[in-house]
């Protein structure tokens, strides 16, 4: 038995009928076409509205990724390592770890310009020890800004969420062309019917697993 019919047997009959709810009217398919085509723009605009002020700095994250330590991330820990943040937001993962490593180089992209312009004004912002440009990983154009086998780590929070299905195969590619031999991809992200996905309404959902917050955004 896989792990996602063990975890269908488990929900509770209310979270069944959640599920079953959302599929009683789907985004239609000029809209989910519209939010694939300006998903920029909605995010974008999430970044106008809501600034720096909406996620916490993430200083969880050297607790739950030994490889961001100095002493784990290669053998030669005198090498300053490379990390590679896709979906930097306005830097609540890059700007805590810079302050904590003092071994490594980062490079950040994002979606959204005004996010990235937000982490060039961050007060802890140094182009010695980051780079930071809007890209779409779904596409090449990283590739101008990035070197092929560059890169030792790289950082993905929520992001393949946000991510149509169909492009997640070229999105991985991307990054695996990106990463040196031996590198680690570290990502973290929603759960299979966590209560992200099961409070979300019907009108909401684009297809399986995958949806539209209130903003556009996915």
């Amino acid at each position: 038995m896989d792990l996602l019919t063990v975890n269908e047997k488990n929900l509770t009959p209310e979270e069944r009928d959640a599920l079953q709810s959302q599929n009683t009217r789907l985004v239609t398919q000029f809209q989910a076409e519209s939010l694939e085509k300006n998903a920029r723009k909605h995010w974008d605009l999430f970044y106008k509205r809501n600034e720096d002020k909406f996620f916490r700095d993430r200083h969880w994250t050297t607790r739950e990724f030994n490889e961001l330590l100095d002493e784990n991330n290669c053998e030669n820990t005198n090498r300053i390592k490379t990390l590679l943040e896709i979906g930097c937001g306005v830097g609540n993962l890059i700007f805590p770890l810079i302050e904590e490593n003092a071994n490594l180089f980062v490079i950040a992209c994002d979606l959204s310009p005004r996010a990235v312009e937000i982490v060039k004004n961050h007060k802890l912002y140094n182009e010695d020890r980051m780079k930071v440009f809007v890209t779409d990983i779904t596409m090449d154009d990283i590739f101008m800004k990035v070197d092929l086998n560059s890169v030792d780590i790289v950082t993905m929070v929520f992001v393949i969420s946000a991510i149509h299905p169909d492009k997640f195969v070229t999105t991985l590619k991307n990054v695996f062309k990106l990463l040196r031999p031996g590198g680690v991809l570290l990502f973290r992200d929603y759960g299979l019917y966590d209560m992200a996905q099961l409070r979300f309404k019907a009108g909401h959902k684009i297809s399986e697993n995958f949806y539209m917050r209130q903003d556009g955004t996915r």
